[in-house]
């Protein structure tokens, strides 16, 4: 199982259209507003890596709203 986070800062105003676009992919299993430098962050759980890549880059980062992204995937130790 692969787990990712990815932080979104959004167009001004697009907020609301991202969070509802975030809604419809599969791989996001949560997605939350939030208030400083990120506007929302999504939690993405995926089978493998290549999976949660794939969405988080084919999927999340061409979202139209989107400015920018930043992604922390987490790692089992």
């Amino acid at each position: 199982m692969a787990i990712g986070f990815v932080l979104i800062t959004t167009k001004p105003g697009s907020e609301s259209d991202v969070r509802k676009a975030l809604d419809d992919i599969k791989y996001v299993t949560d997605r939350w507003m939030l208030f400083g430098e990120y506007d929302l962050i999504a939690r993405v759980q995926a089978e493998d890596e290549f999976v949660l890549t794939r969405c988080i880059v084919e999927e999340i980062r061409v979202i139209d709203g989107i400015d920018d992204t930043k992604t922390l995937i987490g790692a089992e130790l």
